[in-house]
């Protein structure tokens, strides 16, 4: 009698597939749960309003106008322009920030006196909060007493101070130089985390087959560090991409809009000029060409592999 009911009882048991998926959708939620309300639900009403005509100082008074924030922003060219700067100062900063980066940790991986020491010295500008950076780096670059044109004229490499944020010649690159300070310790951190991931017998193997140290590089360094480079220099143009703090502390998108990237228009037309249907509109845009600009970029990769493992 007891026995079909024991049966019974089995069969009503979920299974050790169902069990793990109610327990991966019970860890999950949450997580899902709070991107959906902090990022998802934000996104979404932003690209609801950039079909509207909302100011900050009438948010009830929603006049719906299409596409014409869109329109304008093609139109009066500001857009565009701030476009430019954005990808002008993102490719310029990352390829030398990887250059470097990539310099700085193969000498950090070789072996040189008070290595360790080095390591965690050059932890300290990613650890300093970004607007305490900018304030040093206005400091340094001040046209009377920055010791930055105190260097250069001492050097006799420049006859006269340089207004570094005040030049639309120089602005931009005062920035770049700013965040290169503060974001290439990052670069340094995880490249060096890469080689030390690569087995030390491959560099005997090849040093047995006679390669010197630059095709050890080329055919050994590089190749296993590649998973690493995408990743580290996807992160360093996202973050560049939506990088706001330096340019509004050192700048604020002057002079003459010299440094006003897509987060700067943005800031601006939203709570600067009060206008949050155009500010959602840009943001909009934003969006589509960071969601291009990473689908293109690791497209490029995957491309790269595949011709890889072909010739493999």
């Amino acid at each position: 009698m007891h026995k079909p009911v024991q049966l019974e009882r089995r069969g009503i048991r979920p299974s050790e597939k169902a069990k793990d998926a109610i327990f991966l959708a019970v860890i999950i939620c949450p997580a899902f749960i709070l991107l959906l309300s902090t990022i998802g639900i934000p996104i979404v009403k932003s690209l609801y309003m950039s079909f509207f005509q909302v100011s900050l100082l009438s948010m009830k008074n929603q006049v719906w106008n299409s596409f014409d924030n869109y329109r304008q922003l093609f139109a009066d060219g500001d857009f565009v322009h701030s476009v430019g700067v954005t990808f002008r100062y993102v490719f310029s900063v990352v390829a030398i920030q990887f250059v470097l980066g990539m310099a700085l940790a193969l000498i950090l991986n070789g072996k040189i006196p008070f290595r360790r020491a080095l390591r965690t010295v050059i932890l300290i500008p990613w650890v300093v909060p970004t607007i305490i950076g900018a304030l040093l780096w206005m400091w340094l670059l001040q046209p009377q007493y920055g010791i930055l044109n105190y260097i250069l004229q001492t050097l006799h490499l420049i006859d006269r101070p340089l207004q570094w944020l005040s030049d639309m010649q120089l602005a931009l690159w005062a920035v770049l130089l700013a965040a290169l300070w503060k974001q290439l310790p990052f670069m340094v951190t995880m490249l060096l985390a890469g080689m030390q991931g690569i087995p030390g017998d491959m560099y005997e193997a090849a040093t047995i087959d006679g390669a010197s140290k630059r095709q050890q590089f080329l055919y050994v360094t590089l190749p296993m560090l590649k998973n690493t480079i995408k990743t580290v220099t996807l992160i360093a143009c996202i973050e560049n991409f939506k990088m706001f703090p330096l340019f509004w502390i050192m700048t604020s998108g002057g002079p003459v809009d010299a440094t006003t990237t897509l987060a700067i228009f943005s800031y601006k037309t939203a709570f600067i000029d009060l206008d949050l249907g155009k500010g959602a509109a840009i943001g909009a845009l934003w969006l589509i060409i960071m969601l291009l600009f990473s689908w293109g970029y690791n497209r490029l990769f995957a491309i790269g592999e595949g011709k890889g493992g072909s010739a493999h």
